[in-house]
């Protein structure tokens, strides 16, 4: 079945960097955009970024622009969202994201939080 397992968020200060991963299994995963999504506490999830099936487009929240990366890797089925620059707002459970077949899958989500 698809499988989509985020990790590296945890705590970081205001100003800093955090690159999370999210490992994919059980579908074609070269052939689909992946995205990553967040949801603060009390708030809506909302896209961050995505990245077309073989990597050559990306596109950005107008809040993380210029400061987010993110990449993938079709030989290992990951992708990876680079954060630089957080700030407290950003404090949130960021998801992996994929949409085919007329539905949305997600992971499990990871915490990340920003604060000194």
């Amino acid at each position: 079945q698809v499988q989509l397992v985020e990790s590296g968020g945890g705590l970081v200060q205001p100003g800093g960097s955090m690159r999370l991963s999210c490992l994919t299994s059980g579908f074609d995963f070269s052939r689909y955009v992946m995205n990553w999504y967040r949801q603060a506490l009390g708030q809506e999830r909302e896209l961050v970024a995505s990245i077309s099936a073989t990597g050559t487009t990306t596109n950005y929240a107008d809040s993380v622009k210029g400061r987010f990366t993110i990449s993938r890797d079709n030989r290992k089925n990951m992708v990876h969202l680079q954060m630089n620059n957080l700030k407290p707002e950003e404090t949130a459970v960021y998801y992996c994201n994929v949409y085919f077949y007329d539905r949305d899958y997600w992971g499990q989500g990871t915490q990340v939080t920003v604060s000194s």
